[in-house]
């Protein structure tokens, strides 16, 4: 053999080398590209589903945001407080408070930081309307039960929740956080204290005598009459055969 054909051996199984390692990065590389591309893909998912989520529900579409939210919960790994928030908010705008309030407390569980600010908000929220529903049921012993729940959870609120930056993390831009917080504990304690008072047993009315009637007035003061004339006239010795003595009455 040549030196020319030697090195275009050579050349030639360099080349098969190099693209057999070129095959085996591209093979062992492939996973993290699939989940690079699955994260990104989820990620813009979640915003897609999260946009879809808030726009139905301005519209009063509750059924729509809450189908979009439950889109959410799919490999839910980017901040998963969100998807069980924003199905129960649904929920909530469709008056299904017992489901809207077990997805809240899924959420707040999920919650860290100041993520649990806007969560005990619409948490409490939601309690305070099951109690508005006992109470218009006629049940307000239950009322008060729910006025005292949704008052432990806004009175668990922690007082980073009052910070701009918990601002900034609402759900809600245009609600001051603070001053929905003191609104809604002032708002829980007297509906609490109204149910209470409510509950409380009233004191039994007692039963008026009955009043004589006329007549029977007339006739009682004509035998005081008669009877003190009678009397006069034995303290005066006017009765026949009276010796004069006076009698003891």
């Amino acid at each position: 053999m040549t030196d020319a054909q030697a090195a275009a051996s050579a050349l030639l199984a360099a080349n098969r080398r190099r693209r057999l390692i070129r095959r085996w990065v591209a093979v062992g590389t492939l996973p993290l590209v699939l989940a690079a591309l699955l994260f990104a893909g989820k990620l813009l998912s979640m915003y897609a589903f999260a946009h879809q989520a808030i726009s139905s529900y301005v519209v009063d579409d509750y059924a729509g945001s809450e189908a979009s939210a439950r889109n959410q919960e799919f490999l839910n790994w980017f901040e998963p407080y969100k998807a069980p928030f924003n199905v129960g908010t649904a929920l909530a705008g469709a008056e299904k408070l017992p489901e809207a309030r077990a997805k809240l407390e899924e959420s707040l569980a999920l919650a860290h930081g100041l993520e649990v600010c806007t969560v005990r908000i619409n948490l409490a929220l939601v309690i305070e309307r099951q109690g508005d529903a006992a109470r218009e049921s006629g049940d307000g012993a239950a009322a008060a039960e729910f006025y005292g729940e949704a008052l432990t959870v806004t009175a668990e609120t922690p007082a980073e929740c009052d910070s701009e930056d918990a601002q900034k993390q609402s759900s809600d831009p245009d609600r001051d956080m603070k001053k929905t917080t003191d609104d809604l504990e002032d708002r829980l304690k007297q509906k609490q204290q109204e149910q209470q008072q409510e509950q409380q047993p009233k004191p039994e009315e007692q039963p008026q005598k009955p009043q004589p009637s006329e007549d029977k007035l007339d006739d009682l003061k004509e035998k005081l009459e008669q009877g003190t004339q009678e009397r006069d006239q034995q303290q005066n010795g006017d009765e026949p055969g009276g010796s004069g003595t006076d009698r003891p009455w």
